[in-house]
């Protein structure tokens, strides 16, 4: 029922004339946020995105607000100049109290915690070392941590206090309820299919067009390919567990992450644990499956009484110099902004892109936005960025020989998919509810070969990271189309 009633508002067209100050396209944290500080200066604006809010990843999990996040702050210096580092410092600072401060006028459950980073290994300590003299010279009071909460021995760890775990679905609810209260338009289940830099520029749905003075684009990656910023990113997944323990477990009063550990993120509160990590490229993991499943094994292994009450995965795209991309996008005339490559950096970063945003499209932005706009890319960052240019060159290889060396099944088993080829096609065939479904493997973005994901029943592209349903349907990344319907005949199956 609820997919036929999904379907049905999907279908039915926007009204004509819909014509407002900014459109802004997907509604996480960075678009909300943004469209409130827009309408907060009377602007009038439009949110639009694919789903219904909170029903991606990024609205299933308590928020993390903070800016001591394992060692990132040494992965930002070592990519960039010490006064862009300074920068990014101060946007999570700052984008840290306006949380503080939203929560609470807006009425957002959230609690302070300390933020804890950890290691378990010579290399991780040497790592966390570095990280907290860079914090401390950059004003932030980090400390040593002897006692970390954790059921195991850690190497080294540090310690940051007054951080924010915040509920992220309320805080997404009522973001989205300040917008509406402001005259704010909330537009779901309406795909954008292109953004047309005219004046006013026109926003392409499949529902219909809406024109502004100006767009946003704050999709994860953006969803035009003019500034190439696709390249520039990598995208990756990785996986949440949410367990129920008894009350005698031992749980972290802390947001913890470690930096070499199997557990990257650990946190816990009123007999609920969340547990996570697994990070790789989308579409490179021989088994998702197998990623989540070894997170479940490592938090059994520690909280053996936990009992499995969910999962996700979560997609974030990183920028090669660690520092999100934010500005006007190339050949957008001024009338198209982007925000992309915030891919681990939790709520602050969210918040501080979307701080930088709005001073973009208002007018008197902040000394740390300045410097952050014309950051250099230095050597590291682009070796970063020719790893990721080979990887992806690799991907691409591997998928088009793989594909065309083999003939695809007929039928997979039950919930399994599997790529080889229809003559000399490439093709995508998975059976998921007893419906086999045969599509075409190319990604219609770039042209990488697809590959299926066994624990989400999806075919990713290990080239930029679209995502698309097994019918074929797209669910993100830069792809705007799905994957084609291919028709087979008998003499098409094999093996």
């Amino acid at each position: 029922m609820a997919d036929t009633e999904t379907r049905t508002r999907r279908a039915a067209p926007l009204e004509d004339g819909i014509r407002v100050d900014e459109v802004v396209v997907g509604a996480g944290v960075v678009g909300l946020v943004t469209a409130v500080l827009l309408a907060e200066r009377g602007r009038r604006v439009a949110v639009v995105d694919a789903d219904a809010i909170g029903s991606g990843a990024g609205g299933r999990a308590g928020g993390v607000a903070s800016v001591l996040q394992g060692d990132r702050l040494r992965e930002v210096r070592a990519r960039n100049t010490a006064t862009v580092t300074a920068a990014y410092a101060q946007s999570q600072l700052e984008a840290l109290e306006w949380l503080r401060g939203a929560v609470d006028r807006l009425g957002v459950p959230a609690s302070e915690r300390y933020a804890l980073s950890f290691a378990v290994g010579s290399r991780g300590a040497e790592r966390l070392g570095d990280e907290l003299v860079l914090a401390r010279a950059l004003g932030i009071d980090a400390e040593p941590a002897s006692d970390t909460g954790l059921p195991w021995r850690t190497s080294a760890a540090i310690r940051l206090g007054g951080q924010l775990l915040v509920d992220a679905p309320a805080l997404l609810a009522a973001l989205a309820a300040e917008l509406q209260r402001r005259g704010g338009r909330i537009i779901e289940h309406t795909r954008v299919l292109d953004v047309r830099a005219s004046s006013p520029a026109l926003v392409q749905t499949d529902r219909g067009v809406l024109a502004a003075a100006r767009v946003v684009l704050a999709t994860g990656t953006p969803i035009l390919d003019r500034g190439l910023y696709f390249a520039k990113l990598a995208p990756r997944r990785s996986y949440l567990l949410e367990s129920r323990v008894p009350p005698d477990a031992q749980l972290p009063e802390a947001m913890a992450t470690g930096v070499d550990a199997a557990l990257r993120t650990i946190r816990g509160a009123d007999g609920l644990l969340v547990t996570g990590g697994g990070a790789h490229g989308t579409g490179r993991a021989a088994s998702p499956a197998m990623v989540a499943e070894s997170i479940a094994e490592e938090t059994a292994r520690w909280w053996p009484s936990a009992e499995h009450l969910g999962s996700w995965s979560l997609q974030g795209y990183l920028s090669p110099h660690r520092v999100p991309f934010v500005g006007w996008l190339p050949r957008g005339r001024g009338r198209i902004f982007l925000a992309t490559g915030f891919g681990d950096g939790g709520l602050t970063d969210a918040v501080a892109v979307a701080l930088t945003l709005s001073a973009d499209l208002l007018g008197g932005g902040r000394p740390w936005q300045t410097v952050l706009h014309r950051r250099p890319t230095l050597p590291y960052a682009m070796g970063s960025q020719l790893g990721e240019y080979l990887a992806v060159g690799e991907w691409y290889l591997r998928g088009w020989v793989g594909a065309l060396s083999r003939r695809v099944p007929g039928s997979p088993a039950e919930g399994s998919g599997a790529v080889g080829r229809v003559g000399l096609r490439p093709a995508a065939v998975s059976t998921i509810g007893g419906e086999t479904r045969a599509l075409c493997a190319v990604c219609p973005h770039l042209g990488a070969v697809v590959s299926w994901n066994d624990l989400e029943h999806s075919w990713d592209c290990p080239a930029h990271g679209s995502r698309f349903a097994a019918d074929g349907a797209p669910i993100e990344g830069p792809a705007r189309t799905g994957l084609a319907p291919l028709r087979r005949t008998g003499s098409d199956s094999g093996t």
